[in-house]
């Protein structure tokens, strides 16, 4: 029994001896590894510090980039920072716009009142009996004045003339070049319309590509590719095709209401010289107008 005891005693013993070095050893180690997570904290501290640190470096250059793009985007802004050429195909444009509403003005009053006058000359040709009548009545017509000059003077040059024929067909001659005079006179000016129309909107776009280029420009200087700092010099480019637009639409658009109205103003002329030609024919066939070979004949055969 006192053997076991001992043996125990011994085995308690080795054991324990095994066991101190190992708890030494961990006792060591916890103060050195303790140390550790200040540092550990310390070391991440700055770190975690350092991100705010890289906006306040890149910060100033936002505000200063901010500055020095062009606040006033409106039409007259952007017309002024534009480049010296979209300048002036924008000056051109507005020229180009200005007189396509100045002729549209110009023309239409004109057109307006020799229509007018014409529809009265020709309803009072229509009320006329004879060719006397209608000659003293529309004396001061404008419109049908060269029809009736031109219709006397035939007349007169034929007054000895052996076939009323060939004296209506010497008048209606006469006639049909007035018309024509009359439709060249009025369809003067508008052949500026048809080249505004056509030509506007190509102008714009000339000065749309040239800003845009300049804008690729900027951009390669600038070594960016912010479209904040090429908006407003894309911005001014596309102005240009818009004022191209403003002044081809209305020029266009202009240009085919001329067409209709000068092609029924040249109607209402053939009207008024068709009506001209009846009085005249008619007359001739009453034997109105003075005609002396008549009168020689007339008197040859009572002899």
């Amino acid at each position: 029994m006192a053997r076991k005891i001992r043996n125990l005693l011994l085995t308690g013993l080795l054991a324990a001896g095994l066991l101190l070095p190992t708890l030494t050893q961990a006792q060591t180690q916890v103060p050195a590894a303790a140390p550790a997570s200040p540092t550990a904290t310390e070391a991440s501290t700055p770190s975690q510090a350092t991100p705010p640190a890289i906006p306040q470096v890149a910060a100033p250059a936002a505000p200063e980039a901010i500055l020095k793009l062009p606040h006033d985007l409106s039409p007259w802004g952007m017309f002024m920072a534009a480049d010296i050429v979209v300048k002036t195909v924008m000056v051109g444009l507005a020229f180009a716009s200005v007189l396509t509403w100045t002729i549209w003005f110009a023309k239409a009053i004109e057109l307006l009142v020799a229509r007018r006058r014409m529809r009265a000359a020709i309803d009072q040709l229509n009320e006329a009996r004879s060719w006397s009548e209608a000659s003293a009545g529309l004396q001061g017509n404008n419109g049908v004045a060269a029809l009736i000059s031109a219709a006397d003077t035939e007349l007169r040059l034929s007054a000895d003339a052996l076939s009323p024929d060939g004296v209506k067909e010497r008048i209606v001659s006469r006639l049909e070049r007035i018309e024509a005079a009359a439709g060249r006179q009025m369809i003067r000016g508008t052949g500026i319309l048809a080249t505004i129309g056509a030509t506007a909107p190509f102008v714009g776009l000339f000065g749309t590509v040239w800003g845009i280029m300049n804008s690729f420009i900027g951009i390669s200087k600038s070594h960016t590719t912010n479209l904040a700092v090429v908006a407003p010099g894309i911005a001014e480019a596309l102005l240009a095709t818009a004022l191209g637009l403003v002044a081809a639409i209305p020029a266009v658009v202009m240009y085919n209401m001329f067409s209709r109205w000068i092609a029924g103003y040249r109607a209402l002329h053939a009207d008024a010289a068709a009506e001209i030609l009846r009085l005249v024919s008619r007359d001739l066939d009453r034997g109105a107008f003075n005609r002396p070979a008549e009168r020689r004949r007339s008197v040859t055969a009572a002899e």
